[in-house]
């Protein structure tokens, strides 16, 4: 198949299809003789495969071995469960950062007036660096 079908049937991008074709995360397709590429039901499956593991927010490098432990059949389990662990890991002290962040935005924004008057918090936090 193409690469509009093959990107319509898997959800990825045509974009998307030819970079992780030049980074190596597909193998190159063979062509046809205009020179299109010719997709099949694998190459499907692999791109469906890098499309969830990017919804789970791992990065290329580990989808790479995601791929790598995902072709051995004879693979421990221990080391995909290990790389979910440390995503979930790395999502939470995120999520931590976000929430410091959400709570100084509020209290900031707790003791700014929001009237007329020129005093505010908010513009001095940012001025300075420190909470006023």
């Amino acid at each position: 198949m193409n690469i509009g079908e093959t990107s319509r049937r898997s959800g990825v991008s045509e974009r998307m299809i030819r970079h992780y074709e030049k980074i190596g995360l597909i193998p190159a397709p063979p062509r046809r003789g205009a020179g299109y590429r010719d997709y099949d039901e694998r190459d499907l499956h692999r791109l469906r495969f890098i499309a969830n593991a990017r919804d789970l927010g791992f990065p290329i490098e580990e989808i790479r071995t995601l791929l790598g432990l995902w072709a051995d059949t004879g693979r421990a389990s221990g080391e995909v469960k290990r790389l979910a662990l440390a995503r979930a890991e790395e999502f939470e002290r995120k999520a931590a950062a976000l929430t410091a962040l959400r709570d100084t935005l509020v209290d900031l924004a707790e003791r700014c007036h929001g009237d007329a008057r020129p005093d505010c918090p908010i513009i001095a936090e940012l001025a300075t660096g420190r909470s006023a």
